[in-house]
């Protein structure tokens, strides 16, 4: 028999869905069950995802609750690879709410009260980056964000040279380039393409041996830019490096975007919570003199994923992006049409997630999390400085180690051993990366319960696994 629709959809149903969803959440034990993709594939490919006829919702929250038994335990301290960071407990309760609510921020009949907090959450975060006439829009994260910044980019180098680009499209557009560090996000690169400039139009700037931007070398590429054809449109800097966590110098970016009049976009995805932090919110100095900043909420401000905003300092900015819908928002003073800042149509209510989690904890809270990690980091530095079997690329400057092990004739062989048998085993999840076309391995830590013996335990197992028999074919 088929169910009664209000067994589905009711307040009822949902607050039964909530209980049978914590019970279908596995009792994880270590960071991973070793589960290998070809075992699992077998697990999978035996369930038909999509059947005729449903087997019942406690056949299926079984079902799912062996299917997530073999995720990365995102809370475990020895799970530290990538920027994938353990949500906290309020922000869990705000998915849910999220999901059941459904409000969708394309229009505010589809999402009263949450319009009214997305943008009071964005005049927050504005006043937190030091953006006193901005405005911004909750995002997925990063990879949308810097899209959009550069979108606003190459719209307002197009705009000042008379060409409408909703209507003209790219002409004229030949010779734009964008300038980042070698280091910078792949995003970059990949905003380039899908907005029709191609990867050749991003130039990449040197580092200095901190991993940051140089400006010596950034200097002589604008000069050589006015002896050129090309013209730069866009300045893109870093908060935050995924290998190295660098911040490249702000305050001396924002001068050259000034002086040669760049669209100036801070990549904050990773970085940007060093705003709440008092003892490093420092190091993001020169960030209020961005056009536009990415900041994400699921890195190290502990939100489940996607969760990220894009901000501009002048809310004129979205001009270029103004679109009136006559279904969604008509015309007239009203609301906010808040899809014509937003590169989608349908969008989730994110912002209930950092906002429960603030009201519940306070950003006092949240800074002392980030405090934590980053303090933490640097004693691992001094984990590996003391182990004569290891060695640093660079020394940490926010919650990242790259090391190595190097007792091995062929150590790119060994390292990738050591990562390879540590997942396999369920003992550790890290990541690799390279350096100099030379492998390293990779901590990641944004889990404010991860301690100094918790660090030493997944150096020890590091080195085990290096002395193994037969580590390199």
């Amino acid at each position: 028999m088929n169910p009664d629709p209000k067994e589905l959809f009711s307040h009822a149903a949902y607050r039964d869905a909530f209980r049978a969803a914590i019970d279908a959440l596995p009792e994880f034990d270590g960071p991973y069950t070793g589960a290998s993709y070809d075992e699992l594939e077998t697990q999978i490919s035996n369930t038909d995802p999509l059947p005729e006829s449903g087997a019942g919702l406690d056949a299926a929250y079984a079902e799912a609750k062996q299917v997530l038994a073999d995720s990365v335990d995102v809370t475990d301290t020895a799970c530290i690879a990538h920027l994938q960071c353990p949500p906290v407990a309020p922000a869990i309760a705000a998915e849910a709410l999220v999901a059941a609510t459904n409000q969708s921020l394309d229009s505010f009949d589809q999402a009263p009260a949450a319009t009214v907090l997305e943008q009071r959450m964005v005049e927050r975060l504005c006043s937190v980056f030091g953006f006193t006439e901005g405005d911004g829009v909750f995002t997925s994260g990063g990879t949308e964000s810097n899209l959009q910044g550069l979108l606003l980019a190459r719209d307002m180098a197009l705009d000042a040279r008379g060409n409408d680009p909703r209507q003209d499209g790219l002409a004229g557009a030949e010779e734009f380039r964008i300038l980042c560090a070698e280091a910078a996000h792949f995003t970059a690169a990949q905003a380039a393409r899908i907005l029709g400039l191609g990867e050749s139009a991003v130039v990449e700037v040197p580092t200095d041996e901190t991993d940051r931007m140089s400006l010596d070398a950034l200097d002589n590429i604008l000069e050589g830019f006015e002896q050129s054809d090309e013209t730069p449109i866009a300045l893109v800097a870093t908060a935050g490096t995924t290998d190295f966590g660098a911040i490249d110098p702000l305050a001396a970016l924002a001068d050259r975007a000034a002086m040669y009049d760049l669209w100036f976009h801070v990549d904050a995805a990773y970085g940007g919570a060093l705003a709440f932090s008092e003892r490093h919110e420092h190091k993001l100095t020169g960030i209020d003199r961005a056009d536009s900043i990415s900041v994400d909420f699921h890195k190290l401000l502990y939100q489940p994923l996607g969760c990220g905003a894009f901000l501009v300092k002048e809310s004129e900015s979205f001009e270029m992006l103004a679109r009136d819908v006559a279904y969604l928002d008509p015309e007239g003073d009203g609301p906010p049409n808040l899809v014509a800042k937003s590169l989608r149509t349908s969008r989730r209510f994110d912002a209930l997630k950092p906002y429960l989690t603030f009201r519940a904890l306070g950003s006092d809270i949240i800074a002392s999390f980030v405090d934590h990690t980053i303090a933490l980091t640097a004693e691992a530095g001094d984990i590996v400085r003391m182990n004569p079997d290891l060695e640093l690329a660079a020394e940490p400057q926010l919650t990242t180690v790259v090391f190595r092990h190097t007792g091995d004739t062929n150590p790119d062989a060994l390292n990738e051993t050591i990562r390879e048998r540590l997942f396999d085993a369920g003992d550790a999840v890290l990541a690799r990366t390279e350096v100099d076309g030379d492998v390293y391995l990779k901590f990641t830590l944004l889990n404010p319960k991860i301690t100094r013996n918790d660090l030493e335990t997944l150096f020890q197992y590091v080195c085990e696994a290096a002395v193994t028999p037969e580590v390199v074919a």
